[in-house]
């Protein structure tokens, strides 16, 4: 079991995953709140014949996959299913979450979550980590890699915990705004030294 939880987090188009990839080079295990999220509504589970009942079969894709596209969409604009989905998804990914900190065997490990603060997670972790940029920067990251708007993207920032409210529970900050790989990678071997001296006090 690691002896130190480090909840990265950080709004839609920050650079979480290239940070992330580099403490996996350093062979940190990393804790996907994202990929949990996936596998417990994978085809025939209960939770996904739940949101089958509930919302109808048309939330299901032609070979029994959630139809992600179609309840983002039902979600976003109507509370009343936002909250119901919540309240089905939230303790079973929560629990996994537990399950796979308690299990990773890397002196430190890493949960990625990108609603670590939204979703009520920071008392399963030991230290956040904010991967911090503009919102200007968000929004041409995201166009360039999503099939998005740019109202699409502004309205998903707007949703998300604001960057002075993350700065504030924030225990370490990595700003990838104009920072090369080379200084990001830098910036993480930097804290990978921190938190192995830190596990040493644990």
């Amino acid at each position: 079991m690691s002896k130190l939880v480090i909840g990265l987090t950080g709004g839609i188009g920050s650079g979480k995953t290239t940070i992330t990839n580099y403490f996996v080079e350093l062979g940190v295990e990393i804790i996907d709140a994202d990929i949990i999220a996936r596998e417990v509504v994978t085809v025939s589970s209960p939770a996904l014949k739940a949101i089958a009942h509930h919302f109808g079969n048309d939330y299901l894709l032609a070979d029994g996959q959630l139809n992600r596209a179609l309840l983002r969409s039902r979600i976003f604009s109507n509370k009343a299913d936002k909250t119901w989905l919540n309240n089905l998804l939230h303790p079973l990914i929560r629990s996994n979450i537990v399950k796979q900190t308690k299990e990773a065997k890397s002196t430190y490990c890493i949960l990625v979550a990108p609603l670590l603060i939204e979703n009520d997670l920071l008392e399963l972790i030991d230290r956040v980590l904010i991967v911090d940029v503009s919102e200007t920067t968000q929004i041409s990251r995201t166009l360039q890699r999503d099939c998005s708007s740019e109202q699409e993207v502004k309205a998903i920032i707007a949703s998300q915990t604001s960057r002075e409210s993350r700065a504030k529970v924030a225990d370490d900050i990595i700003n990838n705004d104009d920072s090369s790989l080379s200084e990001i990678k830098t910036a993480v071997l930097s804290l990978d030294k921190k938190y192995l001296a830190l596990t040493k006090m644990v």
